[in-house]
């Protein structure tokens, strides 16, 4: 049965190579992580073709959740969900460490998309709380 998968956009793809890295330590085999960090000549910034590169790569009938770490980052984010339109596709409002382990954790439950999303989205609350 196949797992939602995730996609971790950042403006540093230095940042999102150690979310991957931190998140491969604790996550289930069957689940992937897919970075989409900095511009396409390796500055700061992000871009709408590395993300969709990753949209593609992380495809899986169980969905794909996207995390980002800065506002502009969900605007491009957004433009590459578009290119998908029958795919199953949420973008989650959550600390992108957080989140993304969040995340392979209830993925690796065998948790729905849509699951997956209130989880990681629920790490606001607790941060909120705290």
């Amino acid at each position: 049965m196949p797992k939602v998968n995730v996609v971790v956009i950042s403006h540093s793809d230095k940042i999102v190579a150690g979310i991957v890295d931190l998140i491969s330590q604790v996550k289930q085999p069957d689940v992937h992580i897919f970075p989409a960090g900095g511009t396409d000549d390796g500055g700061i910034g992000t871009s709408v073709e590395k993300i969709t590169s990753a949209i593609y790569q992380a495809h899986t009938e169980a969905g794909v959740l996207l995390l980002y770490d800065l506002g502009s980052a969900s605007m491009n984010a957004e433009v590459a969900m578009e290119m998908y339109p029958d795919s199953l596709l949420e973008m989650a409002d959550a600390p992108i460490v957080e989140g993304a382990y969040v995340a392979a954790v209830e993925s690796g439950l065998g948790r729905t998309l849509r699951e997956v999303k209130e989880a990681v989205e629920s790490t606001n609350r607790m941060n909120q709380s705290e």
